[in-house]
């Protein structure tokens, strides 16, 4: 698809009229499914460099990350099988990706911090670990 212009309207590869969308065309956050709150917290702030004591956990299950661009959100997702005895399901591919401009230090800083590492450094761009949760997470060159 073809996008017309920043109000939403979309022109359709068969050359129908565009068609106006009440939905912005950005995303808006990131929800990872987590099983500890207050361990996850603590863990993303600390390979996001951001102090965990800065960061509250709002009505006992979320937590937003202050970070640059579309959001980050910790929840244990109650509505979402977080009260079973497995927690809400993990992300089995990578949903979404963090950036860096030193890959080779980023690979070092997250073997260094615990993380499982999937893959090596593929193609001089990327690599993906999981968190403690198991969630897969892709890092990419900037």
């Amino acid at each position: 698809m073809e996008i017309v212009d920043q109000t939403e309207s979309v022109k359709g590869e068969s050359g129908e009229q565009p068609i106006s969308s009440p939905l912005l065309n950005r995303p808006g956050a990131v929800f990872i499914p987590v099983r500890d709150i207050e361990k996850a917290r603590d863990w993303y702030c600390r390979i996001l460099g951001i102090p965990s004591s800065t960061v509250t956990i709002m009505n006992g299950h979320l937590c937003s990350l202050p970070v640059d661009g579309s959001g980050i959100i910790l929840d244990t997702m109650p509505m979402w099988g977080g009260n079973a005895p497995g927690g809400a399901p993990t992300f089995r591919t990578p949903a979404f990706m963090l950036l860096t401009e030193e890959l080779d230090a980023s690979y070092a800083f997250m073997k260094d911090h615990g993380a499982e590492l999937v893959t090596d450094i593929q193609d001089d761009h990327w690599f993906v670990f999981r968190d403690p949760d198991g969630n897969m997470i892709m890092v990419c060159r900037a």
